[in-house]
Order: structure tokens, then sequence, then C-alpha cells
């Protein structure tokens, strides 16, 4: 991205350098209407995986305290209820949102409008079907019983097809683009969808179709279960970071060559991460301790990336105030740097010894998931569908009920049951605690999970309903960028700018 001018310069633009202006906006905004139809159809479809997934989740997280909740019902027994919930929130709303920011991405970022438009309407609905049939299966009690791949395995060969179509479309775009620079984004997108196909086969073989015997289904479960956060949905978070971070506040990112640095290291050192979950367990030492290594050789990505992201918005942090797109993004990347850094700590062995199998994994993985990648969707979401739709925001206010109830919500899940994890692990250890002892100190902090639930639900509402709100008004066309904003001036611009 080139350094944006200032508007001194802009009031002495010729009138040739304007014209260029006007047709790039003219570029941009084909560009955007081609892909309205299909990203609001994977936005949609996503919404309302994320409303049922979450519905799920207070269920769930209410029986753990209170297990004679619904418990007339075999399909919202817990075992059922919390599975279906992790899948629709995973392969319903994250997955799905992820791919619409990604066809926007790079359309935007290769410069073509949409292309072979019914193939990605396909894929989604593929996709959902896929996901219906599989929660369903859930739902009935036929689940393979393996941790993030629990939907049957009658399910799961359309979700892979399609997502090949959704692959093989992004590899296209990127060899007909128009624009031969090669931006940070574009590096984290292709990644990941190279990888992912790669870590689902993978998985779907050795654990599902052709099961591998013994201790070697956990260490391929686990390695699944890590990669698919850190090469799948790390990789579209950081994406859209590089994104709309310097869009927004109108200059560009810090460092390329920490941009440089952090790519590559993810792609070596997170591979290896997953099998420090098995510590303590049956398997070789060396497979323990090269994972352990390779987690806290991830100070160099997270840390490296850290600093690009601090360094691109420092002197802009007020305009935080103004751009629910810079809240949520900020809020990610700082989430992103955290969780990294609690991982790298859970890696290590006096701290996995008492951590593991105690709600501080969980806490540890909401914040990742939750945190980083799905605030940073949000944050997505609020730049991408005023430019799809031609229409402003139409309440800041749901906005504003949005960000505190997610981001308060998210806080007070993550460190509680981060502590009370800790003291159940401890506890856990003292051989002359009863386990029924260890179970009941868990309840306050569960229903403190509880609480935050609710928060989030009642964020997640606000923003459906903001959105519903946003298609269903006739506001006049969106109205083109003025000078200063071109210039990478912000000032209190309207919600949605």
């Amino acid at each position: 991205m080139s350094t944006p001018a200032s508007p001194s310069v802009m009031s002495a633009l010729s009138p040739r350098d304007t014209a260029e202006s006007r047709d790039r906006r003219a570029e941009l905004a084909e560009i955007d209407e081609s892909t309205s139809g299909t990203v609001l159809l994977f936005f949609l479809a996503g919404m309302a995986w994320l409303l049922i997934g979450t519905l799920f989740a207070l269920i769930a997280s209410y029986k753990l305290h209170s297990p004679e909740f619904l418990n007339q019902y075999a399909w919202l027994t817990f075992g059922r209820i919390r599975t279906a919930h992790l899948n629709a929130v995973i392969f319903g709303f994250s997955a799905e949102v992820a791919v619409g920011v990604v066809l926007w991405l790079m359309c935007r970022l290769c410069r073509v409008p949409l292309m072979a438009q019914s193939v990605i309407n396909a894929a989604a609905i593929f996709w959902n079907v896929g996901l219906v049939i599989g929660i369903g299966g859930i739902l009935r009690g036929d689940t393979t019983g393996i941790e993030y791949l629990e939907l049957p395995k009658y399910a799961t060969p359309i979700l892979f097809v399609a997502f090949a179509l959704i692959a093989v479309w992004t590899i296209v775009v990127f060899r007909f683009r128009r624009e031969r620079h090669l931006y940070v984004s574009q590096w984290y997108i292709l990644a990941a969808v190279l990888w992912f196909p790669w870590l689902y086969s993978t998985a779907q073989l050795l654990l599902v179709l052709e099961p591998a015997r013994g201790t070697v289904q956990a260490a391929v479960n686990w390695w699944f279960g890590h990669n698919v956060l850190g090469l799948w949905f790390t990789p579209i978070g950081l994406a859209a970071i590089y994104y709309f971070l310097p869009k927004v506040i109108g200059r560009p990112i810090h460092s390329y060559y920490l941009s440089v640095l952090g790519f590559w290291t993810l792609a070596l050192f997170y591979n290896w991460n997953g099998f420090h979950h098995l510590v303590g367990g049956p398997f070789p030492a060396w497979m323990i301790t090269i994972s352990i290594v390779a987690s806290v050789m991830m100070v160099i990505p997270v840390v490296s990336t850290a600093i690009n992201h601090h360094f691109t918005m420092v002197g802009h942090f007020g305009k935080l105030k103004y751009s629910p797109t810079l809240r949520f993004i900020v809020f990610g990347a700082v989430s992103y740097t955290i969780s990294s850094l609690q991982g790298v700590l859970s890696s290590v062995r006096w701290f996995s010894e008492v951590a593991h199998f105690t709600h501080h994994t969980v806490a540890h993985a909401h914040w990742g998931m939750y945190a980083f990648f799905t605030m940073t969707m949000f944050g997505s979401m609020y730049y991408i569908l005023p430019r799809i739709t031609q229409r402003e925001w139409p309440s800041e206010r749901l906005i504003s009920l949005h960000f505190w109830c997610t981001a308060l919500g998210i806080i007070l899940y993550v460190v509680p049951l981060s502590y009370g994890g800790w003291l159940q692990g401890k506890a856990m250890l003292n051989a002359t605690t009863p386990f029924l002892e260890v179970v009941q100190g868990t309840l306050p902090w569960l229903k403190i999970r509880t609480v935050s639930g609710l928060l989030l639900a009642l964020g997640h509402v606000a923003f459906f309903a903001n959105l519903i709100w946003l298609l269903a008004r006739r506001f006049g066309p969106y109205r083109q960028p003025e000078p200063m904003i071109l210039a990478g001036v912000t000032p209190a611009a309207p919600v949605g700018k």
C-alpha cells in the first residue's frame, strides 16, 4: 500500500490524477457489486449458525452446573448439545464468515470482479446442506467421538467438495489477477486455502475412514485440532487485520520485513505445536519435546506481528472511537497476541501438567477462537457490508451494544475460567482431595461462564438485528469518500465508514 497523500497534496492533484482516482473508485464499486450476493449468502448463513450455536452453548453451559436441566430429552444431553454447538460455530459461523471475507478480499486485492459466481454459490449450498445433515446426526447421537471431527462420516465428503470448489476458485482468481503486486493479506489467504484441505483430508483418513491404531489416534487428533485454528482460521484472521488496519487509518503497514518474518515463522513452527497437549501420555519423549520447542518458538511470529500491528496504529488510537471496524479489529489483534503467548506458556511441561484436562484449556481455546478470530470477523463484516449493500449501518447504539457485550463477555469467560481451571488442576494433582470436591470447586466458575454466555448472546442478537435492519431499510446510495478520507484523514465519520 502506498503512503497516502496529505490534504494539501490532494488539493493540488492534476485533473488526470483525479480522473484516475475516480476510475479506481468505480472499479472498486464494480468489484463490490459483483461480490454482494455471494458474500451476503455466506455472511447470513454464518450468522444463522452463530445464533443456533449460541443457543446450544447456553444450554450446554447451564447443564454444567445444573445437569437436570432438560434431562428428559436425549438429543439435549450435554454430550450431544455441546458437540453440536462446537461444530455449528466452527464449521457453520467461523468457516462461512471466513470464506465470505476471503472472497471479498481476494477480489479487491486482485482487482477482479467475482468470477464463477454460480460455482461459489453451489459451494455455499453444499456446505450448509452438509452441516445440516452432520449436526442433525450429532443430535441423534451419530457422532465419531473425535474432537473437532465429530460430524458423521456421511456428512464430511459434502463439506470437503464444497471447500475444494472454494480453494480452486481462490487460486483461479489469483491466477487472473489484474494487480501484480502481492499483498501480505494474500500470502495468508493462499496459505490457508491450501493448508486446510491437507489438514482435513489427512485427519479424516487417519481417524475416520481408515483409523490409525492405538495412541497414534490421539497424536493425529491433536495435530488436527491445534492446526485447524493455527493454519486455517489464524491466517485468515491475520489477513483481515493486515488489510483493514491500514485501510481504515489510511497509512501503510509499519514494516514489510516484519510481515515476512511473521508469515514464514508461523508456517514453519505452528504445525508442530499440537503434541504438547499430550504431556504425560504414552508417547515418545522426542515427539513431545519437539512440539514444546516449536510452541516456544511461536514467540517469534507472534511478537513480530504484534510489533507490526502496534506501530501501525501508533498515533491513530483515537480513531477507535469512530470506527466499529477498527474497534473489533484492534481487539482481535491484541487477543491474538495474548492468546498465543498464553499458548506458549501452556506448552511448557510444568504448566501443562497442571492445566491440561481442566477448564483452563477450554478458556484458552475461546481466547483464540472467539476473542481473536470471531472479533476480527465481526470487524471485517462492519467494513464489508456497507460497501456491498450500498447502505449505512442504521444503529450506532446496536454497534456499541454488540462490541461491549462481546468484549466484556469473552473477558468474563476467559479470565475466571483460566484461573478456576488452574485451581482445578492443582486440586486434581493433590491425591488427598476427593474428586467430587474438585468438581464442586468448579461450580462458581461455571456459573460465571453462563453469565458471560448470556452477554455474548445479547451481543450476537444486537449484531444480527442491526444486519437485518441494514438490509431492510432503504437508505440512499452509499456516499463516496470525501477527498480528506482519500488522503488518509478519517474525521468523525458516520457509522459504517
